[in-house]
């Protein structure tokens, strides 16, 4: 399947997974709109995609979520995919961390800013009978060990929840929606661990992370951009609504 004269968005594409997926997109003809804080990765990049329209946004702000389709629409005169990637992680427990800062601050990039999102497309995405791909993670579908990660496994079950509504309303319109819910992939985590406070991953290696897996392995983020490339095609025309787990047996361990 091609992707030619297609529109994407991808949301969090400075790096990792959303960098992969913008990639990916671009190599297979899509038009794509890189979507993050960070010129400078941002612009890295974009020098591996074929011209694309960068935006710099600030998510948890409305208007910059707004400026992302206005900018889209006023270039391209349409979309086609969306994939709401980008997010933080902010620890806080019920003992320690801030807590309430954890909620407030992941509540408006994690969620609010994917839903908000997602409500603008829809009319666009209708007109094209498009895709949304979320990127959730497997935290969301179980209590995740590290206490000071609460806030974050639980509005990634929110995200999961959100999805299958969203997915089910958009149906009838011709548009379909899934979400990724990955396990650990090579991305920058690693040099924020020692930011997670109260918590027993300080300078845990990608060899740890492998050996918690079923195949004791780590995924790049380019198979999850396969992973996302399968779900929009027509190959997967009949997958609506699906959190699909891409996590190398890690949820089978624990």
């Amino acid at each position: 399947m091609s992707l030619k004269n297609k529109v994407a968005i991808v949301t969090g594409s400075s790096s990792g997974i959303g960098a992969a997926i913008a990639v990916k997109f671009s190599s297979e003809g899509a038009k794509v709109v890189l979507v993050g804080r960070n010129q400078t990765k941002l612009n890295a990049v974009a020098v591996k995609c074929n011209d694309p329209l960068v935006v710099r946004a600030e998510l948890a702000n409305d208007d910059d979520v707004k400026r992302i389709l206005d900018e889209t629409i006023q270039t391209f005169g349409k979309l086609d995919i969306l994939v709401n990637n980008a997010g933080i992680s902010l620890c806080g427990s019920l003992f320690t961390g801030d807590l309430m800062r954890s909620l407030d601050e992941l509540f408006k990039i994690n969620f609010r800013a994917i839903v908000y999102l997602t409500k603008l497309a829809a009319p666009y995405l209708i007109q094209t009978k498009g895709n949304i791909i979320n990127i959730s993670s497997i935290s969301g579908q179980r209590v995740c060990p590290i206490l000071g990660l609460m806030m974050y496994s639980s509005l990634k079950a929110a995200l999961d929840h959100f999805s299958k509504h969203a997915a089910l309303e958009l149906s009838p319109h011709g548009v379909r929606l899934n979400v990724i819910s990955p396990g650990p992939v090579k991305t920058d985590i690693l040099k924020n661990t020692d930011k997670l406070e109260n918590t027993n991953t300080h300078h845990i290696s990608w060899d740890e992370f492998a050996s918690t897996t079923a195949l004791h392995r780590v995924s790049e983020p380019e198979e999850i951009a396969e992973f996302a490339f399968f779900l929009i095609s027509e190959n997967a025309k009949g997958i609506t609504g699906s959190v699909v787990v891409h996590d190398n047996g890690k949820i089978l361990k624990n």
